[in-house]
């Protein structure tokens, strides 16, 4: 038995450069307006039988305005960055540049306070391991940037440090297939070329 979980980045809420850890802010402008373009693809993706999201404003939002109507998963929150919530990478570097390269350094560093990098995507893996099978079930789930990468490096059992050579664009999408601990990247042909 398998399932299939795809995931969506959730849209903007600043531009890339005033991205701060543990962003609470809402959508913008800039980002309704791309899940409004986005939408035409992603909509057939809400025909999976299980939709979840991140319990951000912006993924909530992101799910509510493709109609998905996800719940909101505790299990799917972004890192705890202790102390540096808030803060650009740029303000932190300033204020502890030791710091921040430990923890861009040492996966199990959490200089911050909160969650080391590989708490966080244990944690992720551990949200996907322990979602309900059946064969072929679909799960949907829109989520932080982070989040999504997190889920990668945890499903290809890749090492962590890889998490920093992933980037993943709001509102862009990857499916894993697999259950519990044996998960493989599946990577679709648009339109109607790819079969379920």
């Amino acid at each position: 038995m398998h399932a299939r979980v795809t995931l969506i980045a959730a849209a903007r809420s600043a531009s890339l450069l005033a991205e701060r850890f543990e962003d609470d802010r809402p959508l913008d402008r800039a980002g309704w307006h791309d899940v409004q373009a986005a939408a035409p693809a992603l909509l057939p993706l809400g025909v999976a039988e299980s939709r979840y999201c991140s319990p951000t404003p912006r993924s909530r939002a992101t799910g509510d305005a493709l109609g998905f109507g996800p719940l909101a998963q505790p299990a799917l929150r972004d890192c705890d960055m202790g102390r540096w919530r808030g803060h650009t990478l740029a303000e932190v570097t300033a204020r502890e540049p030791a710091a921040v390269d430990a923890w861009l350094s040492d996966p199990r560093s959490a200089p911050h306070g909160g969650e080391s990098l590989h708490a966080f995507i244990s944690r992720i893996g551990g949200w996907l391991d322990t979602r309900p099978v059946g064969d072929g079930a679909r799960i949907l789930a829109v989520a932080e940037s982070t989040v999504v990468r997190a889920a990668l490096v945890y499903g290809l059992k890749a090492p962590p440090s890889t998490y920093w050579n992933i980037d993943i664009r709001p509102l862009s999408t990857v499916t894993l297939t697999g259950h519990g601990g044996r998960w493989n990247l599946r990577l679709d042909a648009p339109g109607p070329v790819h079969s379920p």
